[in-house]
């Protein structure tokens, strides 16, 4: 079921499918909450699947708020109290991996566990040649909202090297098409990330839920090797690797699926369901 809520402010849409205990879904920067249609079928027999689509990204119009973790993990925690939801499973690839952690460090006791794809601000950002890049690709994005003309046809490229396998083909051609309406979110997004704030590293030894690190091996910006030290100071944390680019859920799907089946039955039973709130 589709909705939409006005949380901060800001006006989201989400959809909203299942009953049981929940499980929110956040998306990586400039795709959205489509990217979790198929898990939302699968699950919804046994789970509520929550899965929204962050400010000027799919469905939800652009805020004045930034594009950072910190913000969007105030929006998540406006949004479960606006869903009537005291526990959650909360599932993120990316920025939204970031978000579900930084919101876990805020409120644990309203998280079950975590599912972290790709999750940004486990690796240093300090160093010379981090900034450089983050600095560069924030450039990119701004020659996309500046309208240049070789910049469609380099975001697809570049889409190629983010969404890897043939199962993306789908979703890399949603987020492609919309490569210059996307750019001023991804710029902003890419400066953010090289923000001391940015840094999330130190989350981790106080993170005690568990936590499932489904790592796509394959990316070439968030690598594993760079955030693994992070990874491993996680005291509940468990870690999947993925032949994928940077989504695992999209890319290799039915592994991913079983993986996250694994891990959810093995959670303690919840005590309560989340009490659905009047639309």
């Amino acid at each position: 079921m589709e909705r939409t809520l006005t949380i901060d402010g800001t006006r989201l849409v989400l959809d909203d499918d299942g009953d049981g205990p929940a499980l929110v879904c956040l998306h990586a920067i400039g795709h959205d909450g489509a990217d979790f249609g198929r898990l939302r079928a699968r699950l919804r027999d046994r789970w509520r699947v929550i899965a929204l689509d962050w400010p000027g990204q799919g469905r939800s119009p652009r805020d004045a708020g930034p594009v950072t973790a910190a913000r969007y993990a105030t929006l998540v925690s406006g949004l479960l109290d606006a869903l009537g939801i005291e526990t959650a499973v909360v599932l993120g690839n990316s920025i939204g991996g970031a978000a579900a952690l930084t919101y876990a460090a805020r409120r644990p006791d309203r998280v079950r566990a975590l599912v972290l794809e790709n999750t940004g601000g486990l690796a240093p950002v300090n160093d010379r040649a981090a900034q450089g890049f983050l600095g560069a690709m924030a450039g990119f994005f701004a020659a996309g909202r500046r309208g240049a003309w070789w910049y469609g046809p380099a975001f697809a490229v570049y889409y190629r090297l983010v969404l890897q396998r043939a199962a993306a083909a789908d979703a890399r051609a949603r987020i492609v098409a919309r490569a210059y309406d996307l750019a001023p979110v991804l710029e902003d997004a890419w400066r953010g990330f090289a923000s001391p704030d940015a840094d999330l590293r130190g989350l981790a030894p106080r993170t005690t839920c568990p936590v499932l690190f489904a790592w796509a091996e394959r990316d070439r910006i968030i690598t594993l090797a760079r955030s693994r030290a992070t990874i491993d100071a996680f005291p509940n944390g468990e870690l999947v690797r993925f032949p994928a680019g940077h989504a695992a859920h999209l890319e290799t799907p039915d592994a991913f699926e079983a993986a996250l089946d694994r891990f959810l039955a093995a959670l303690p039973p919840v005590v309560a369901t989340s009490r659905r709130a009047a639309p």
